[in-house]
């Protein structure tokens, strides 16, 4: 069961990826008109992790960096791994809790952009597929 799970904790990763890249586009277009345009990747880069306009994308990126570590473990994978993903994506987009409120509103800025909501359907078949029947 390991490797199944490793192979679709993967394919949500990939997935997770893409919609993160999505955002960050935008996230990048709205800065670069109110600020100028990026020159190049490093920059990005240095913007990414260390400027206010993009903190809202980091509990995003933790998330993913976390399961990037799942997946690179050696550990034996099952269905509590499935589980604890799902209860984090659940956490970053639940109304209910607080710690993410400004990943929520900045968020609502662009889900309605075809990217966004084509990359976000893409996680979301993924972790339905997941999930036992």
């Amino acid at each position: 069961m390991s490797s199944d799970v490793r192979k679709d904790l993967n394919r949500l990763a990939t997935a997770l990826r893409r919609f993160h890249l999505a955002l960050l586009e935008h996230t990048k277009s709205d800065y670069e008109r109110q600020f100028g345009k990026i020159d190049g990747p490093f920059t990005l880069f240095n913007l990414v992790i260390g400027d206010p306009h993009f903190q809202w994308l980091r509990p995003l990126s933790g998330l993913m960096a976390t399961l990037d570590e799942v997946i690179d473990s050696k550990t034996e994978l099952g269905e509590a791994n499935i589980r604890d993903v799902e209860r984090a994506l659940a956490e970053l987009f639940s109304p209910l809790d607080p710690r993410f409120e400004e990943f929520r509103r900045f968020y609502g800025r662009y889900r309605l952009e075809a990217d966004v909501q084509r990359t976000e359907a893409a996680w979301r078949a993924v972790l339905v597929g997941m999930q036992a029947p």
